[in-house]
This record gives C-alpha cells, structure tokens and sequence, in this order.
C-alpha cells in the first residue's frame, strides 16, 4: 500500500502502488505547470465509510511513498482517463484501471 503525505498533516493518505504511481504522473503534471485541483477518493477498506477530497497547490507539500522498490509498468489509458477528470471542475477523481478503455 503507498502512501501520499499532504502538507503538514501526520495522517497519510493510502492508495495501493499501482494506482499511486499513475497518480504521481498526473498530478506532477498538474503541479509543474503551477496548477491547483482537487484529488478525490473513497476510503478504502477497514477505514471509516465515505470519501475524502483534497485542494492541491504548487506551495503545498506533497510526498509519495511506495511499497514496492521498482515503479510499475504505466498504463497510458489509465494516466489519460485521471489527467481528463483532472481538467474537469471535479478535479482528479481516482478510478479504477479496469474501469479505463483497452489500449
């Protein structure tokens, strides 16, 4: 499981790698062209029920932490499917690989 620590707070947020790792793209996209938006997601499993979003900026501290020690192979598909919710007025909503056409 990585995890994303957001500014100041102890609390990080958990995403499985996979998912993490095409998140880091689109959101280091976003962020090196100085741009805010929102990152939102459900809680996983054992958790509290519910969903949780957060504002992104260029002047808030972002880190990303993985399990696994290599990157995994990217899914263009999946990085493009985020990338579009990410220019919505939604902002990026995390879906789900298999939820992204074949390439």
């Amino acid at each position: 499981m990585g995890l994303l620590y957001y500014g100041g707070g102890a609390e990080p947020i958990q995403i499985e790698d996979r998912a993490l790792a095409h998140l880091k793209v689109v959101i280091a996209t976003k962020l090196r062209r100085n741009e805010s938006f929102t990152l939102s997601w459900q809680h996983p499993e054992g958790d509290e029920p519910g969903r949780s979003t957060i504002w992104l900026h260029p002047s808030i501290p972002l880190r990303f932490v993985f399990d696994e020690p290599e990157p995994p192979e990217l899914h263009a598909e999946w990085i493009t499917a985020m990338a579009h919710s990410a220019n919505s007025s939604g902002g990026i909503t995390m879906v789900p690989e298999d939820m992204t056409p074949p390439e």
